[in-house]
């Protein structure tokens, strides 16, 4: 039996040399720096969504614009937008009011904010990203490199509240070394909405965003879509920042659930899905230790622990790694009962809405 168990050895030190690897990533210089269009659709406002704004409009780069779109004028985010249009009058920042219904509203705003857009390459992220000084530069300089047709980016979560709290310690320790991983198990189609840099020929060459506009996933499916044309999707070497607003245990948990659920329709269905257990380190040391391999049970974590403090502290530089992490083996055993429960059901909430999947990630009417 001790055999099942290098498995999971094999994965902890797979995310080990990744994260290694990745520490030593060279942020590289761009050759040029093309215009870029950053394309923010915004649902609401958090308490530091200005600081939001900000990040993007302070950056040090020649030429970009930033264009906003949001379902109605009664949206909080409103505002806080045009207070930037005012106090930034050298950045060409614009606000649209979405028209493009679509099963994915988020989805339906990148198509009118594309046809506003000025420039042929694009910058989409998530309207709560925040990101650092050279953020633009550096990922010119990644589109450039050869056969590249998108770039995406890890981020940190920050969160107001406990239970958000422990969901940011997931994704420090937890999600971002499964996505370091990725590429050395040959998933080289990933995508995350923290980042999406691309040119508009790319994004036209696969049918533009229209193409997918029925899936719940949208970045996932954008970075399928770019990658299946030929084109690879790489990782930036920058790190940005997101917020994670559950306020209760019920909240957190609709959001991982979401999470999982989304996963499993997306990336090869229940027989993928089956796969991630791998990845559950602290639970394979709990059964080592159950099953009288207390050897194994301290290799598996004293590797899980590692991993986790690279991953999330020295690669993600995220400081509430240092704060919360005696709960990562209580929050990594809720993980296995969250991928339980999504190898089941296909509804998930999302933005105030219950909505039903299909098999393939789509959103049914």
């Amino acid at each position: 039996m001790d055999w099942l168990f290098l498995i999971p050895i094999g994965y902890q030190l797979v995310a080990l040399i990744a994260c290694l690897r990745r520490m030593f990533q060279v942020r590289p210089a761009p050759d040029a720096m093309p215009p870029i269009s950053i394309l923010k659709p915004v649902r609401g406002a958090d308490p530091l969504f200005y600081s939001v704004v900000c990040s993007h409009a302070q950056q040090d780069y020649p030429h970009f614009e930033l264009l906003f779109a949001v379902a109605d004028r009664d949206d909080p985010a409103v505002p806080i937008i045009e207070r930037a249009i005012a106090e930034f009058p050298e950045r060409r920042i614009r606000l649209i009011v979405r028209s493009t219904e679509t099963p994915n509203p988020k989805v339906g705003a990148l198509i009118d904010l594309e046809k506003e857009a000025l420039y042929d390459v694009l910058l989409v992220n998530d309207g709560d990203i925040r990101v650092p000084q050279g953020y633009l530069r550096t990922l010119a300089a990644e589109l450039e490199q050869p056969d590249t047709g998108l770039v995406t980016a890890l981020y940190r979560a920050r969160a107001e509240h406990f239970p958000g709290q422990v969901e940011a310690l997931g994704v420090a320790t937890d999600f971002a070394p499964s996505t370091l991983v990725a590429p050395f198990v040959g998933v080289n189609e990933f995508a995350m909405g923290s980042t999406l840099f691309f040119r508009r020929a790319d994004l036209r060459a696969v049918g533009g965003f229209a193409a997918i506009a029925d899936y719940l996933a949208d970045d996932y499916q954008l970075g399928r879509l770019i990658t299946l044309s030929g084109k690879r999707t790489i990782l930036s070497s920058c790190v940005v920042e997101t917020s994670l607003g559950a306020k209760t245990w019920r909240e957190a948990w609709e959001h991982q659930l979401r999470w999982a659920r989304t996963i499993r329709v997306s990336r090869g269905g229940v027989l993928g899905y089956l796969g991630l257990p791998v990845t559950f380190g602290t639970l394979w040391a709990f059964v080592a230790f159950l099953t009288g391999n207390p050897m194994l049970g301290l290799a598996l974590f004293a590797l899980r622990f590692n991993v986790a403090v690279l991953a999330g502290l020295l690669i993600l530089e995220d400081r509430n790694v240092v704060f919360r992490l005696s709960l990562m083996p209580l929050r990594d055993l809720a993980a296995v009962a969250i991928w339980f429960a999504g190898l089941f059901g296909n509804t998930v909430k999302w933005g105030g809405r219950r909505l039903t999947l299909h098999t393939d990630g789509r959103i049914r009417d």
